[in-house]
């Protein structure tokens, strides 16, 4: 037995999604050209410190792990084997990052809003209107799982690249091995501890600090190449191709480490809501796409020169007096890469609960100023627990890099395949050209998907597990709202039905002066508080007004499309319907929205500064009744334990709530 208030919200149709905004310049700071550019400018750094993070520090450890002596499927260090490994970073890294999200999928978006999430409410917004709606459907759910996958990505991506930069201690000081693993955990420790002050303030800096990392790496890169700048030649396709198909039995193998050059892709399709699309391709293609090539033909050049350098090439690019600073800003690189994992999380559970995938959850806005900046406790310290013990059980980046490439391939092959089915059906793409596109890029996906599933007893397993058990929750959670709303329209019965008995006169009832808002989940059955309240205490206020609360499925709805109102076929008895309207990006502040009611269309004044607001707390009981098999009803029960308070969740004041208990059986 449990309890919930208000499980979820209902979704409506919106309109649809748009061209990718770009806040490069606010009208402001557009008047002179001058301002114009500085604006800009401060965007793309803003995107350097965000976005990113954990694709730029992907240099710390793809080649390391790719010639890692103890993989079970080792790739032997030579001169050919080299030129194709780095030939084949080069190459993946412009086919899945370069093309795949910077030149396509970043131009499919939600209001602007990108990643897995838009193209799951753009599914959910023409499902009901499609001419394939099964074929919706399914592709919205395998969305889903992609989102379920960003979950196990936001639990290793903070272990793998803190663990990463940290062993470079190894390399500085032999002696130090032991400490690696008790500094990194120290480090997440203090990470997960300062999540809930917010990154306003560290945000500022984090753009300047990942300029100077991709400033470093690439200076670093080209030490290295200037040394042995034959490696150069790996820029050519020829190597990549010839590396597969003369060497496939060890370039397949090779794969699985190789895909840990794109870890973060997904980031700068994710962010596009706040950086735009031409902030984040700038910041890619004029800074970090150079640093992170320099690097990787930089440390395989290292590896040419001496083969003992695959231990660490990364760190063994710069002298020894450069080890230990390099290490310190590895460390700040990973740990802001590790932030905007993190805050990602926040984000796609803060959208899953919004679109009834996971229920209410308590959501603290961290900044005045900007509204992406969330803390979701329950989430924070679901992560924090689930990366400290990845950091134990592991104890190494390459360890771990087993478990990383599952994630990665698992979440670009579906949003691959999204974006083409999107293309074809919203921009009446021709078929043809979608094969074009899709073909070769599905297929370079399910390539590296192969070839991460012979990783699978070795680590591979964890990232499936975490983003099946994530899927399974958010399936049941939905399922289960859907069995409690029709009990819930059943017990409460038709509102229209119940207001004209209030304006007949056949249920007798007492009207008492001041305001009451009662929160209802729609327009099609009477609040379980108001008719409570009715039929027990045989009274009603003089002013009623019943709020449906709806989460559209775009990020942020305008403010005077926020509230229509409704009369219910009576203009004079005081009772007015409302419907308040959010993105699934806001938080709904039912106060907010409702003083923005004009007063002619609310029967009178509606005094918000001492109204009564009433809630419906619903305990739930396991039932019978065969909607669900009985495990799922069990984690449903057990699910609906983390809900947040409703009263805080949707801003009413405390002093003035009142609560109103039923039950129903699941």
């Amino acid at each position: 037995m449990t309890n919930q208030q208000e499980p979820g919200t209902a979704d409506t149709p919106g309109t649809a999604g748009t061209a990718a905004s770009d806040p490069d310049v606010s009208p402001a700071s557009a008047h002179t050209p001058h301002a114009h550019n500085s604006a800009k400018l401060a965007v793309v750094v803003g995107a350097l410190g965000v976005v990113f993070g954990d694709i730029g520090t992907s240099p710390l450890y793809t080649l390391q792990t790719v010639f890692n002596p103890e993989d079970p499927h080792p790739v032997p260090v030579s001169t050919n084997n080299v030129f194709g490994v780095v030939s084949l970073i080069f190459w993946s890294v412009m086919i899945i990052v370069t093309v795949t999200y910077i030149l396509l999928a970043m131009r499919a978006d939600n209001d602007g809003e990108g990643g897995v999430m838009a193209l799951i409410t753009l599914l959910r917004r023409w499902r009901s209107t499609h001419p394939s709606r099964r074929a919706a459907i399914v592709l919205a759910s395998v969305g889903l799982f992609g989102a379920s996958l960003f979950f196990g990505d936001g639990m290793i991506t903070p272990a793998i690249s803190v663990l990463s930069a940290v062993e470079g201690l190894k390399v500085v000081e032999p002696s130090l091995t032991d400490y690696v693993v008790p500094i990194t955990a120290v480090i997440i420790v203090i990470l997960f501890m300062v999540q809930r002050r917010g990154t306003e303030s560290v945000g500022r800096v984090f753009g300047p600090i990942m300029i100077v990392w991709f400033a470093v790496i690439g200076a670093c890169g080209i030490s290295g190449i200037v040394e042995h700048p034959g490696i150069l030649k790996a820029l050519s396709p020829t190597y990549a191709i010839g590396f597969l198909t003369g060497h496939f039995h060890i370039a397949f193998f090779a794969l699985a480490a190789i895909v840990l050059a794109v870890t973060g892709a997904e980031a700068l399709y994710a962010d596009m809501g706040h950086f735009g699309r031409r902030a984040i391709s700038r910041g890619w293609l004029f800074l970090v796409l150079p640093a992170c090539t320099l690097s990787y033909f930089g440390q395989g050049a290292l590896i040419l020169e001496d083969n003992k350098n695959i231990s660490s090439p990364f760190f063994l690019l710069v002298p020894d007096w450069g080890r230990l600073p390099l290490v310190l800003l590895a460390t700040a690189a990973t740990v802001i890469a590790s932030q905007a994992v993190i805050t990602g999380a926040y984000s796609v559970a803060s959208q899953a609960a919004q679109l009834g995938y996971l229920p209410r959850l308590r959501v603290a806005h961290t900044s005045p100023t900007t509204m992406g900046q969330i803390y979701v406790p329950f989430v924070n310290w679901l992560l924090f627990a689930s990366v400290l013990t990845l950091i134990f059980a592991f104890r190494s980046s390459a360890a771990l890099a087993y478990a990383y490439g599952m994630t990665v391939t698992g979440t670009i092959t579906i949003t691959t395949l999204l974006f083409f089915y999107v293309a074809h059906y919203r921009w009446n793409v021709p078929k043809w050209l979608i094969a074009l596109g899709a073909v070769p890029l599905l297929s370079v996906d399910a390539l590296f998907i192969a070839a991460n599933l012979t990783k699978l007893v070795h680590g591979a397993w964890l990232p499936l597990l975490i983003a099946l058990t994530a899927f399974t929750v958010m399936t049941t959670w939905q399922r289960g709202r859907e069995v409690v709303t029709a009990e819930r329209e059943q017990a409460e019965g038709p509102l229209q039905e119940f207001i004209d008995e209030l304006g007949s006169g056949e249920i007798p009832v007492r009207t008492v002066p001041g305001t009451a808002v009662f929160l209802n989940r729609g327009n099609v059955s009477a609040p379980l508080a108001l008719r409570a309240n009715v039929e027990h205490n045989q009274v009603r206020h003089e002013h009623v007004v019943i709020v449906a609360i709806t989460t559209e499925p775009v990020p942020r709805v305008a403010e005077d499309q926020r509230v229509t109102v409704n009369d219910l076929g009576y203009g004079d008895d005081g009772i007015t319907h409302v419907t308040a309207k959010f993105g699934y990006m806001e938080n709904p502040n039912v106060p907010a929205a409702l003083a923005r009611l004009d007063a002619a269309a609310t029967e009178g004044t509606i005094d918000l500064d001492n109204a009564s607001y009433f809630l419906s707390k619903i305990e739930l009981r396991r039932g019978k009744a065969r909607t669900m098999a009985g495990w799922r009803k069990q984690l449903f029960l057990a699910t609906s334990h983390i809900t947040a308070d409703a009263a805080e969740y949707f801003g009413l004041p405390r002093d003035r709530t009142v609560i109103i208990g039923s039950h129903i059986e699941v």
